[in-house]
C-alpha cells in the first residue's frame, strides 16, 4: 500500500469512528456526574428514621438491639478484572453501534467496522464459559445453608456467611448477565452490518442507467468527449514528465531486466514447458499418469506467466516511472496476460485438444478444440474490457464513457458466447444430417449440449439484454460469475480427480503403500478399499466446501460471515434453551464409540477368557456376556447424553413423546425386546439346548434381545423372534438333563415266539454302551398283526445328542440278531423284492409267501424257481 493510500485509509477510519468515540466518552462521564445522587438520597431518608423511635403520644420508646449488619462483600480481584474487560468491550461496541447511525458509510467503511467484532464476541464467550462453573459452584454453596429463616432467627455468623455467599452469587450473576448482553449486542451489530452490506451490494447491482440503445447516453457522451480528451492529454503529459524525471540509467536498466526476464519466462512457457509436461502419444497412460501430466501442464503454463507479470509490475512500481494512478492500469494489463495464460493452461490440462489419449474429460476431439478456443476468447475479451475500464477510472473520464465501454464489452462477450454455442449446434446438426449407416457414439464421450447449452444461451441473452436496457452493473456481474465459476469448476474437477487418483488409487491398487499397510496393520484389502472410499469422499467434501465458499465471495457474501456461520455451527448456537453444537455432537459420538469399544472388549474377554474357566454352563455364560454388552451400551449412551447436556429429565420427556410411536408402529420390536430380556432372565432355553420349534429342530447358538438363532441338523440357521419362544410352544430336549429316549419299532413273523423275540431285542439294547442300565431298556408288545408281530424297543441314553446314532446302531444290531435267529426272513444274496401297487416291498412279499402265493425263498446256494403266469409280473430274478 502506498503512503497516499495509507493516509486516506487513516482519515476514513477517523471519520467513521469519531462519532462513536464521542458518544462513548459522554456515556462514561454520566455516572461521574451522578455520584452525588445516592448520597443525597441517603440523607433524605435519614429524617424519617429520626422519628421512628417515638410513639403516637410523642414519648420515646426504648431502642431495640439491632442485629449486627454484615460488612459489604468485597469484589474479588478476578471479577474486577473481568468487569474492567467488559467495560472496555462495551465501550468498543457502543462506539461501533454509534458509527452505524451514519447512513453514508461505504462498503469499505462497513468492512472496517466488521473486522473487530469477531474477536470481541470470542472474548465475551470465553468470559461466559469461565463464569458458568463458578456461578454453579457459588449457588451450590449457598444451597448448603438451606432456606433463609425469618429475620433475627439466624445466628449472626451464619447470617454473615449467607450474606457473603449471596453477594458472591449476585456478583458473578451480574457479570454473566452483562457479558451475555454484550454478546447479544455484538451479534446485533454484526447482523446490521451484514444487512447493510447486502443491501448496498443489491442496490449497486440492480442500479439502472441509460442503456446502449438510449440516445441520451450517446448525446451526453458526445458532450463530455472534449473534456475526456483533455483529461487524456493531461494524463499523457504527466506520464511523460514523470518518466523524464525518474528515468535514470539504473531505473531503466532495472525495468529492462524485468521485461527481459518476463519475455524469457513467456518464451520458456511456449517452447520449453511442453517438454517438461511431455505427453507421449504412443503410450496408453493410466489415470494417475493423466493427472500428473495435467498438473505439469498447469504449472508449466501458468507459473512462468504469473512470475513474469509479477516481476515487471514490481519493477515499474519500485522505479516509479509511471504515475500512481496509472500503476493500477499497468497491473491490470499484466494481470490480464497472466489470467489468459492460466485459462489456457487449465483448459489444455483438462481437455488436451492435441493429445486425446491424455484427456481427463471424456470428450470428442472437435468438441475439446472448440471449447478451448471459446474459453480463451472469452477470457481475452473480458480482460481487455476490464483493462479499459481501469484506464477510464484512472483518467477520471465521464460516466457516459464508462457506461458505454462496459456495455460494449458486455455485448462483445455475449456475441462471442453465442457464436461458440451456435457452432456447437451447427456441428450437431451436421452430424445428424450425415448420410450412411448410423454409428452409435461411444458412451465415454460427451458433447456440449442439453442443459449446459441452454444455460449458455440464457447467460448470453441475459448479458445482452441487461447491457441494452441499462443494467450495466448486472451484465458485468453475470460475466464475472461466468468466468470465475468456469475457472473454479475446472480447478475443482482437477482437484477431485487428483484426490481420487492418488488417495483411492494408492490404497485400492496393489501399490507399495497398500502392501505395507496390509502387512503391518493386518487390514484386509476390502478394508483398505473402504478406507480409500471414505478418505476420497472426505476430501471431496472439503474441496467442494472450499470452492463453494470462494464462489460465494463473488456473490457479495463476506468471508467473515461465512466463517461466523461455520463457527456457530461447529461450536454451538442456541435454539430456544437448547444449544446445538456440531463439535459437541462429534465428541459425544466419539465417547459413545469409545464406550462401545470398551464394552465389547470386556464382553469378548468374558466370553473367551474368564467365563470358560468357570464351572458355569454355556447358557449362563452367554446370558452374562450378553447382559454385560447391553449394560456397556447403556452406560456409553448415558455418558454421551451427559456430554451433550441432556439430563435424565429431558430424556424422559423424549421417551414419553416416543411412547406413542412405539405403541403404534414398534409393537413387535418392543415385544421381541421384552421377550429377549425374559429369556435372558428366566432362561427357559439356553445356548446349546436341543429344542424343537414347530417343524424346526436344532441347537440354540445365540440368544439376543430381539431374536434367537437355532442351528438345524442340515447346518441351516433359523432366526426365531423371541416373542415366539415366550408365547409359543417350545420343546426343550435337554431342559432338565441331557438324558434322551430312543424308540424303535420291530416287526417279527407271526409264527415266531414273541417272548424269545422280546428277549433278543432287549439284549441288543443292553449290549450297547450308550444305553443306560437304569432304567433298563424294555420291549413293548404293541400289536398282533397279519403277518407280523409288532414290538417297540424303548431305551434311555446318556446324551440326547447321540439319539440318531444310537437308534441306527440298535436297528443294525436288532436286524442282525433276528436274522441270525430266523425270526425274520432272510432274502438271501442276489434276491430283491419289487414294489407292488405302491406297497412296501418287504411287507407285500412276506404276505404273499405266507398266503402261498409265492414260493418260499430258497436257502443260500439253491437255484431260484422260475415264476410262471402272473408271477412273472410280481417278481424278478437276479442271478447271483
Amino acid at each position: 500500500m502506498t503512503p497516499l493510500r495509507r493516509w486516506i485509509a487513516a482519515l476514513l477510519t477517523a471519520a467513521v469512528l469519531a462519532p462513536g468515540l464521542a458518544s462513548a466518552q459522554g456515556a462514561a462521564a454520566k455516572p461521574e456526574a451522578g455520584q452525588a445522587a445516592p448520597a443525597a438520597a441517603g440523607q433524605g431518608s435519614a429524617a424519617p428514621k429520626a422519628d421512628a423511635g417515638k410513639t403516637d403520644a410523642g414519648k420515646p420508646e426504648a431502642p431495640k438491639p439491632e442485629a449486627p449488619k454484615p460488612p459489604p462483600t468485597p469484589i474479588s480481584e478476578q471479577i474486577k478484572q473481568i468487569r474492567a474487560q467488559l467495560d472496555a468491550e462495551k465501550a468498543d461496541l457502543d462506539q461501533r453501534e454509534q458509527a452505524l447511525t451514519n447512513h453514508s458509510l461505504s462498503k469499505d467503511d462497513l468492512a472496517l467496522l466488521r473486522e473487530g467484532i469477531d474477536p470481541v464476541a470470542e472474548r465475551l464467550r470465553q468470559v461466559i464459559d469461565s463464569l458458568g462453573p463458578r456461578l454453579e459452584a457459588a449457588k451450590e454453596r449457598l444451597t448448603q445453608l438451606g432456606p433463609k429463616p425469618k429475620e433475627g432467627a439466624e445466628a449472626p455468623d451464619v447470617a454473615q456467611e449467607r450474606a457473603q455467599r449471596e453477594g458472591g452469587v449476585a456478583e458473578i450473576d451480574d457479570t454473566m448477565r452483562l457479558a451475555r448482553s454484550l454478546l447479544v449486542q455484538s451479534e446485533q451489530i454484526t447482523d446490521q452490518i451484514s444487512n447493510r452490506r447486502r443491501a448496498a451490494f443489491t442496490r449497486a447491482l440492480f442500479e439502472r442507467t441509460d442503456g446502449l440503445v438510449s440516445p441520451s447516453l450517446w448525446s451526453r457522451a458526445t458532450t463530455s468527449l472534449p473534456r475526456d480528451l483533455r483529461a487524456l492529454e493531461v494524463a499523457v503529459d504527466d506520464t511523460v514528465v514523470q518518466v523524464r524525471r525518474n528515468a535514470t540509467p539504473l531505473t531503466l536498466l532495472a525495468v529492462a531486466l524485468a521485461i527481459g526476464v518476463s519475455v524469457a519466462l513467456y518464451i520458456g512457457r511456449r517452447h520449453i514447458a511442453p517438454r517438461f509436461a511431455s505427453r507421449d502419444a504412443a503410450n496408453a497412460p493410466s489415470r494417475r499418469e493423466k493427472v500428473l501430466a495435467a498438473w505439469r501442464v498447469v504449472l508449466a503454463g501458468a507459473v512462468p506467466a504469473i512470475l513474469g507479470s509479477f516481476v515487471v509490475g514490481l519493477a515499474i512500481e519500485a522505479t516509479e516511472l509511471v504515475p500512481e494512478r496509472f500503476t493500477v492500469v499497468v497491473h491490470g494489463v499484466l494481470g490480464a496476460l497472466a489470467f489468459v495464460a492460466v485459462v489456457e493452461a487449465v483448459t489444455d490440462a483438462l481437455l488436451s485438444p492435441t493429445h486425446p489419449e491424455w484427456r481427463l474429460v471424456a470428450m470428442e476431439d472437435a468438441t475439446a478444440e472448440r471449447l478451448t478456443r471459446l474459453a480463451i476468447a472469452i477470457a481475452v475479451v473480458i480482460t481487455v474490457g476490464r483493462t479499459i475500464e481501469e484506464l477510464n477510472e484512472s483518467l477520471s473520464l465521464g460516466l457516459p464513457i464508462s457506461i458505454i465501454t462496459r456495455g460494449l464489452f458486455a455485448l462483445v462477450v455475449a456475441v462471442v458466447l453465442a457464436e461458440g454455442l451456435r457452432r456447437f449446434a451447427a456441428r450437431a446438426e451436421t452430424e445428424e444430417a450425415c448420410l450412411g449407416p448410423y454409428v452409435a457414439a461411444e458412451s465415454n464421450t460427451t458433447t456440449i449440449g442439453g442443459p449446459l447449452r441452454i444455460l449458455g444461451w440464457f447467460i448470453a441473452g441475459a448479458v445482452a439484454l441487461c447491457a441494452l436496457s441499462g443494467y450495466i452493473a448486472l451484465s458485468s456481474f453475470l460475466i464475472d460469475q461466468l468466468l470465475w465459476t468456469a475457472v473454479g469448476v475446472a480447478l475443482l474437477y482437477l482437484a477431485i480427480v487428483s484426490a481420487d487418483a492418488f488417495i483411492g488409487g494408492t490404497l485400492q491398487d496393489d501399490s507399495r503403500i497398500a502392501t505395507a499397510l496390509q502387512a503391518n496393520t493386518g487390514l484386509r484389502k476390502r478394508s483398505l478399499n473402504q478406507i480409500a472410499v471414505l478418505m476420497a469422499g472426505l476430501v471431496r467434501v472439503v474441496l467442494i466446501t472450499t470452492a463453494a465458499v470462494l464462489l460465494l465471495a463473488t456473490w457479495g457474501v463476506d468471508s467473515t460471515d461465512i466463517y461466523a456461520s461455520f463457527r456457530a455451527a461447529f461450536f454451538g448456537f442456541k435454539v430456544g434453551d437448547v444449544t446445538i453444537s456440531l463439535s459437541t455432537i462429534v465428541f459425544a459420538l466419539g465417547l459413545f464409540a469409545l464406550g462401545l469399544l470398551v464394552a465389547r472388549t470386556v464382553k469378548r474377554w468374558l466370553e473367551n477368557t474368564y467365563l470358560p474357566a468357570t464351572d458355569l454352563d454355556p447358557g449362563l455364560r452367554n446370558s452374562i456376556a450378553t447382559v454385560t454388552g447391553y449394560v456397556g451400551f447403556l452406560i456409553s449412551l448415558t455418558v454421551a447424553f451427559s456430554f451433550l447436556g441432556l439430563s435424565l429429565e429431558k430424556i424422559t420427556i423424549v421417551a414419553g413423546a416416543l411412547s406413542v410411536g412405539i405403541g403404534f408402529g414398534l409393537q413387535s420390536i418392543v415385544n421381541n425386546f421384552v421377550s429377549g430380556l425374559l429369556l435372558l432372565w428366566e432362561r427357559p432355553i439356553r445356548v446349546g439346548d436341543l429344542v424343537v420349534i414347530g417343524d424346526n429342530e436344532g441347537y440354540v447358538r445365540r440368544i439376543s434381545v430381539r431374536s434367537t438363532e437355532i442351528q438345524t441338523f442340515d447346518r441351516s440357521a433359523v432366526i426365531v423372534p423371541n416373542s415366539n419362544l415366550i408365547s409359543g410352544v417350545v420343546k426343550n430336549r435337554v431342559r432338565g438333563d441331557r438324558t434322551g429316549r430312543v424308540a424303535i419299532t420291530v416287526s417279527v413273523l407271526r409264527n415266531q415266539d414273541p417272548v424269545r423275540a422280546a428277549d433278543l431285542i432287549a439284549g441288543c439294547a443292553r449290549a450297547h454302551p450308550d444305553v443306560l442300565r437304569e432304567p433298563p431298556p424294555r420291549v413293548v408288545f404293541r400289536k398282533i398283526g397279519d403277518p407280523f408281530l409288532e414290538f417297540e424297543l424303548i431305551a434311555m441314553i446318556l446324551d440326547v445328542a447321540q439319539q440318531l446314532k444310537v437308534q441306527s446302531d440298535l436297528n443294525f444290531a436288532v436286524f442282525k440278531t433276528l436274522s441270525e435267529e430266523g425270526l425274520i426272513p432272510n432274502l438271501g444274496p442276489g434276491a430283491s423284492i419289487v414294489t407292488v401297487h405302491g406297497l412296501e416291498p418287504m411287507q407285500e412279499a412276506l404276505g404273499q409267501i405266507a398266503r402261498g402265493v409265492l414260493p418260499p425263498i430258497p436257502a443260500p446256494g439253491e437255484p431260484a424257481p422260475r415264476p410262471v403266469g402272473d408271477e412273472r409280473r410280481r417278481t424278478r430274478e437276479t442271478v447271483p
